[in-house]
């Protein structure tokens, strides 16, 4: 009897113990399991929130890239950004064709802007080369003193034939499919209103879409690969389009598809909006965000060296 109970004893023993070390095993994974985790959150918030420092030398990078890239790269790429803006002309115009039986002004100006980040959204996602996110973004190696003038000029020019070429191209495809889209007045609509002002008035509309399109980039830059850089776009390129701004690609497709499509227009009303449209958005984003987001960041970073003890 007592044999018997010894016998159980142990095996009870050993069973606590094979309890205790299988429990002693698991806590351990778990515990490891939260240190590895822990990293993970921090690494994800810290990607979540760019320190403006980051974003400057992001840019430059992302400035830089561009810069060198090959000719026939940057134009079929630009070419391809032109393209995809018709996405842009043909939805507004589909919208404006129908906002016009209303005959309300405010109802054919917020419709619109609503769809008037898609194409956008599309072009910036994709990677494509647009000319008014080079605005900003490749004068900051310029600044920094990592590239030439003279190569910002190439690459500005490139890119500009690119997306002309590609806004005629897609006006053509928008032209020819308009027995299906049937927006014929949209864009007669959108025509009128970019070349109706003076030339003062489509410069200074120009720098503001300008501005906010150079805003854009430097948001996408300081965010991560997600919803939120979609946010971004249409955020800006819906106050475009709300403001009745003048975007010089996006335009360009909708001037070229009205000079296809109608007879009401020429093409020195559309040469002129481009070239305004284009300084406009050039000033705008290379002033009013890349000099003075480079400037402010740069001497911040100088007063914190200096007030740091030897």
């Amino acid at each position: 009897m007592n044999t018997e109970l010894s016998n159980n004893k142990i095996l009870n023993n050993s069973e606590d113990n094979l309890n205790s070390e299988i429990q002693t095993e698991r806590s351990a994974e778990r515990i490891q399991e939260d240190k590895e985790f822990v990293p993970v959150i921090v690494k994800r918030t810290d990607e979540a929130i760019r320190h403006p420092d980051d974003v400057l030398e992001k840019a430059i990078d992302e400035g830089l890239e561009q810069i060198r890239r090959p000719f026939i790269s940057l134009i079929l790429s630009s070419m391809a950004a032109g393209l995809i803006l018709s996405f842009t002309a043909m939805a507004v115009a589909v919208i404006a064709t129908f906002a016009s039986k209303f005959n309300e002004p405010v109802i054919l100006r917020i419709s619109t802007a609503l769809v008037y980040p898609f194409g956008f959204i599309i072009c910036i996602i994709s990677g494509t080369q647009l000319f008014t996110e080079h605005t900003a973004t490749a004068v900051y190696p310029v600044l920094e003193g990592r590239a030439k003038i003279i190569h910002l000029f190439r690459l500005w020019l490139l890119v500009i034939i690119g997306n002309l070429a590609g806004a005629v191209l897609s006006a053509g495809l928008l032209t020819l499919a308009d027995d299906v889209i049937q927006a014929e007045k949209g864009y007669i609509i959108i025509a009128h209103h970019l070349v109706s002002y003076s030339n003062i008035s489509l410069i200074f509309s120009s720098i503001l879409a300008g501005w906010l399109m150079a805003l854009g980039g430097w948001l996408i830059l300081a965010t991560p690969p997600t919803i939120s850089q979609i946010a971004c776009i249409y955020i800006v390129t819906f106050l475009i389009g709300l403001g009745g701004l003048h975007h010089s690609i996006a335009g360009s497709v909708e001037m070229f598809t009205a000079l296809f499509i109608s007879s009401q227009f020429s093409i020195s009303q559309t040469a002129r909006f481009i070239s305004l449209a284009i300084t406009g958005n050039l000033i705008g984003g290379s002033i009013f965000v890349a000099i003075l987001n480079y400037g402010h960041i740069r001497k911040t970073q100088e007063i914190e060296h200096d007030e740091q003890p030897v």
